[in-house]
């Protein structure tokens, strides 16, 4: 007698999927509001599902600030192409940056776990900067070619000098002013 193994489910069915969705959208805007230590409770209400939806897809709270983290980078890093596309390259940039000052907003409020997630190796300083290199590069060639930026700016330059505004910066304001600033300088 031969037992055949049980029908496989789909992994995520599509609710299942939604509801993932809605809780990273809500970790994301709670994280972003600036609170000192945002409640697993209040993302989970925020994301209408029940605090025991919200720990099957995220086991803890490091692991559901390493997925807001991943999402808001790759999100950012994706509008590259289409800044670059839509806009002439210097207010492509501008716009990147400005979408960059946004994602380092988003994780004031997460800092201490992410902070752990580094420590533990499960964020990378090097992949991030890696993912902000390739869409910082996308905007540089593009201005290279239309020669309204400089030819001699490598992606890694830039990257840093946005992190480094992000640090230093006493204020959103100032951070915003010091980007425009940057853009100017990468001008031709």
């Amino acid at each position: 007698m031969t037992v055949s193994a049980p029908e496989r489910r789909p992994v995520a069915r599509k609710d299942a999927q939604r509801n993932r969705q809605r809780i990273i959208d809500a970790a994301t805007q709670a994280f972003a509001s600036g609170q000192e230590l945002v409640k697993i409770e209040a993302i989970a209400k925020e994301a209408g599902v029940g605090v025991g939806t919200l720990y099957r897809n995220f086991p803890s709270r490091e692991a559901l600030v390493e997925e807001v983290y991943r999402s808001e980078l790759a999100r950012l890093c994706a509008m590259a192409p289409h800044l670059a596309a839509d806009l002439s390259p210097p207010e492509a940039m501008r716009e990147f940056m400005r979408r960059y000052q946004d994602f380092v907003a988003t994780k004031r409020g997460m800092a201490e776990a992410l902070r752990a997630a580094i420590a533990s190796g499960a964020i990378n300083h090097g992949q991030t900067r890696e993912h902000l290199n390739g869409a910082v590069a996308v905007i540089l060639a593009a201005g290279r070619a239309d020669t309204s930026l400089r030819a001699d700016v490598v992606p890694d330059d830039v990257t840093a000098s946005m992190a480094g505004i992000m640090l230093a910066a006493v204020d959103p304001d100032q951070a915003g002013r010091m980007l425009r600033l940057l853009v100017d300088g990468l001008r031709a």
